[in-house]
């Protein structure tokens, strides 16, 4: 089965709503070679390809991968967020299945007294929350608070964190972080 690469970038950079010229701008390559590609007057290397996915992004897995005639999905019920957390601290993950994600949107539950474990954690990007129930002790580097219901937080993830429930009912928090880090 033979796969029209011309075809399936043009509907990749309509899915992102990306004009030629700004796939170009943001690949590094002219718009006139997107033009070619995507009219298949010319079959681009891997090289020059993922050079082009780049600019999306997307690696090349992906790109040969997705089911670009599917409309991507926009709405999901509570069964379809995935868990991907512990019993102690449900981490319920949106959009589990999005090709190219872009951000982390998670439904946190902190049980009482139960933590993001003894490490501090760390990761590139930046992460936010607020917190919709409950109480979580958020440190980040030597910076430590208490937060509750209707407060924020917002940091970058590069350093130290760490969230601890010391409240006697369950925490819960809705959060996003990017780049995604899943």
């Amino acid at each position: 089965m033979s796969i029209d690469v011309g075809a399936r970038l043009r509907s990749v950079r309509l899915i992102y709503g990306l004009s030629q010229r700004e796939l170009a701008r943001r690949a590094g390559v002219t718009n006139g070679l997107i033009s070619l590609i995507e009219q298949n007057r010319v079959s681009p290397s891997v090289g020059s390809l993922k050079k082009v996915l780049d600019g999306v992004p997307m690696s090349l897995a992906e790109f040969f991968t997705m089911n670009v005639d599917a409309p991507a999905q926009i709405f999901y019920g509570d069964d379809e967020l995935i868990e991907i957390g512990t019993e102690d601290v449900s981490l319920r993950l949106v959009a589990a299945q999005r090709p190219a994600r872009q951000v982390t949107i998670l439904h946190e539950r902190y049980a009482a007294g139960a933590a993001t474990g003894d490490d501090a954690l760390a990761h590139r990007g930046e992460e936010g929350g607020i917190v919709i129930r409950g109480r979580i002790e958020l440190t980040v580097g030597g910076s430590t608070r208490v937060l509750g219901p209707g407060e924020a937080y917002y940091f970058t993830s590069s350093i130290p964190h760490r969230f601890r429930n010391v409240g006697r009912e369950p925490c819960e928090i809705i959060s996003a972080s990017a780049p995604s880090t899943f």
